[in-house]
């Protein structure tokens, strides 16, 4: 009875002594500011962070998560825009508000985490350091704390950087792709041969042989397409902002062919872990490239080829594959729109 009661003793003392060490010397409550750089227009990047549907989807502590469940609050972007979610799997919940907005200048959020009543609010200010380069400031302000949880104070800035580090990775990924397309779109120039240099891709998808004759070759594309961009988007749960267009890579001369063998994949950022053994990747080299974009039926892509491939040796360059990036996704019965690219070298 005495071992209890000595015991009892000292762990109030020792509860004591925490309780007086955390409410003398750790503050209830921090702020801290983290500052990032990205190479993107600040138009570009301020739309991710005032539409809370674009935010959720590269933001670590959404993404992060596989079972978590978010809903969605009308205004979706600016001033008002609010989410409410619900993690089962890790047992927390919380809502998110943007209270205040200034047009590409700053944004403050307010997040209520698993039923607290005081908030964590994120202020975050834009600056166009370059046309190309916009500098993003956090100021975090976080909830005051019991005096027996202010342990937690020690480790929420290292938690909350970590969160950005990745975050901003994902952001990357996004405006990359989506960047790249806008880019794209913008510089068509239909039947004029340019050149190009390219720089490398990772593809996942799968390989093919088909028939060449009219028409059914096309089907066989819009098919496969469908497949790869069904499994990227309800398996792997990619986003269409989250990768590039769909390239089919085959022989430059092989439209003489009875059969046709070709690659098809989708651009993704980084190797993921791949179940179905119909599909797989493939890395495709940097190389200096013959461009022409063409748009129309299918088979009349064939002329654009010869043409590349005329000029090829003409300029006494031996060229490998033909690649063929559909710019608006391959859909049966009607014209392609796509960037042929024959790479060459000497």
């Amino acid at each position: 009875m005495r071992f209890f009661k000595i015991t009892a003793v000292i762990l109030v003392l020792m509860v004591g002594a925490y309780a007086a060490s955390m409410y003398y010397f750790v503050d209830e409550n921090k702020d801290f500011k983290i500052e990032k750089e990205i190479d993107y227009p600040i138009d570009k990047v301020f739309t991710q962070f005032n539409n809370l549907q674009h935010f959720t989807r590269w933001n670590n502590f959404f993404t992060s998560s596989q079972s978590i469940d978010i809903d969605y609050y009308t205004p979706y972007e600016g001033q008002g825009g609010a989410i409410s979610y619900v993690d089962p799997k890790n047992d927390t919940d919380g809502e998110m508000f943007i209270r205040y907005e200034n047009p590409e200048k700053s944004l403050r959020y307010q997040l209520f985490e698993d039923r607290n009543e005081n908030p964590t609010v994120v202020d975050v200010q834009f600056k166009a350091v370059s046309p190309e380069k916009t500098k993003i400031t956090w100021m975090v302000h976080t909830p005051k704390l019991s005096v027996l949880r202010r342990v937690e104070n020690f480790w929420t800035e290292d938690r909350f950087a970590e969160n950005i580090d990745k975050s901003m990775v994902n952001l990357k990924n996004v405006l990359g792709n989506k960047v790249e397309k806008d880019n794209q779109m913008a510089s068509i120039k239909y039947d004029s041969l340019m050149v190009e240099n390219e720089e490398s891709k990772l593809l996942l998808g799968i390989n093919v042989s088909a028939s060449n004759k009219k028409e059914s070759l096309y089907k066989n594309i819009v098919m496969n397409y469908s497949k790869i961009y069904n499994y990227v988007t309800m398996d792997l749960g990619k986003r269409d902002d989250e990768f590039g267009f769909p390239v089919l890579i085959t022989d430059a001369d092989n439209y003489k062919d009875k059969e046709v063998s070709y690659f098809m994949g989708i651009p993704l950022s980084k190797k993921i872990g791949v179940t179905d053994n119909n599909f797989n990747f493939r890395t495709l080299n940097a190389s200096q490239n013959y461009v022409m974009y063409y748009k129309g039926n299918y088979e009349g892509r064939i002329r654009a080829v010869q043409q590349l491939i005329q000029k090829a040796k003409k300029d006494e360059m031996r060229f490998g594959d033909i690649r063929q990036t559909f710019i608006e996704r391959p859909i049966e019965g009607q014209e392609v729109n796509m960037k042929l690219s024959l790479s060459v070298f000497k």
